[in-house]
C-alpha cells in the first residue's frame, strides 16, 4: 500500500496570516512538522498541497528549497485539491495533516495508520472521539473513499473541510476512531492565533534541543510542570464546521 501524507497549507489564515512559516529558533513551524512526519516508516511520500493563489508562492519556494514535494490546487475547494494531489502522487491511502500542527507526534500518526492498515475501514482518525490534544489530529483514508467523496459531495462544508463527508455519512463509509489511553483533549497545541503560537514557541524552545522527536507525553509532562501555560490559549475557540 502506497501511503501519502498530504499537508494542506496556505498563507491566508484569517486569524494569523502566514502562521505556518512563523519562526521558532530561526526555523519555520512547517519545517518542524515535516521533520517529525519524516520519521514515519509507513509514509511513502509527504506532499504539501497549497493553492494557486500568488500569496502561496512563498510556500512553493519553501518546498523547492527544502526538496519537499508540492502540488497547487483550489483555495476554496480543498476536497478537490486533496483528490488531485492524491491522484498525482499515486496514493492508495492518504494521511491528512493540517499545516497548523507543528508538534504532531509521529507515534500518534503511526498508531492511526496501523489501525487503518490492520482493519478494513474507509476512514480512521483520532478526532472521531477526541482524546488527543488538538494539534495531533491525524486522519487516514483510502483513495477510493476520497474519490467517492470528491465525486459526490456538493455541500460547501464538505468541499472545504475534505473529510466532513466521511464522518457525516457513516452509512456510506466504514469509519473508526483511535483513542488514547488518557484523555488529553483539554490541550490545544494547534496554531491558529498569536496565543497558540506563543504556547507552541514555549514548547519547542523547552523540548526540541534535548529531543527533536519529543512525544505527546513529553509535552504533557512539560505542561504539567508549567500549569499556567494551559491558560495562554485556553480561551481560544476552534472554528466550527
Amino acid at each position: 500500500m502506497r501511503i501519502v501524507a498530504i499537508i494542506q497549507a496556505r498563507m491566508g489564515s484569517t486569524r494569523l496570516p502566514g502562521k505556518i512559516l512563523k519562526k521558532v529558533n530561526g526555523r519555520p513551524l512547517l519545517s518542524y512538522q515535516l521533520e517529525r512526519l519524516q520519521q514515519s516508516n509507513f509514509i511513502s511520500d509527504i506532499v504539501i498541497a497549497t493553492t494557486t493563489d500568488e500569496k502561496d508562492d512563498v510556500i512553493v519556494e519553501f518546498c523547492k528549497l527544502n526538496n519537499i514535494l508540492w502540488f497547487r490546487g483550489s483555495e476554496e475547494d480543498v476536497l478537490a485539491r486533496y483528490y488531485e494531489t492524491a491522484k498525482r502522487f499515486n496514493a492508495d491511502a492518504i494521511v491528512r495533516i493540517t499545516s497548523d500542527c507543528p508538534i504532531i507526534d509521529v507515534q500518534v500518526v503511526n498508531k492511526t495508520i496501523t489501525y487503518f492498515i490492520d482493519n478494513n475501514f474507509d476512514y480512521v482518525s483520532n478526532t472521531v472521539d477526541r482524546t488527543y490534544p488538538r494539534g495531533l489530529d491525524t486522519e487516514v483514508f483510502t483513495f477510493a473513499a476520497l474519490e467517492k467523496a470528491h465525486k459526490e459531495a456538493v455541500m460547501e462544508r464538505d468541499r472545504e473541510h475534505v473529510t466532513a463527508y466521511f464522518y457525516t455519512n457513516p452509512d456510506i463509509f466504514k469509519i473508526a476512531g483511535v483513542r488514547n489511553e488518557m484523555d488529553y483533549s483539554k490541550y490545544r497545541w494547534t496554531v491558529d492565533t498569536e496565543e497558540d503560537f506563543q504556547l507552541i514557541e514555549n514548547i519547542i524552545e523547552n523540548l526540541y534541543s534535548e529531543n527533536p522527536q519529543f512525544t505527546l507525553y513529553d509535552t504533557v509532562k512539560l505542561m504539567e510542570a508549567n500549569p499556567d501555560w494551559f491558560y495562554i490559549n485556553a480561551h481560544i475557540e476552534q472554528k466550527k464546521l
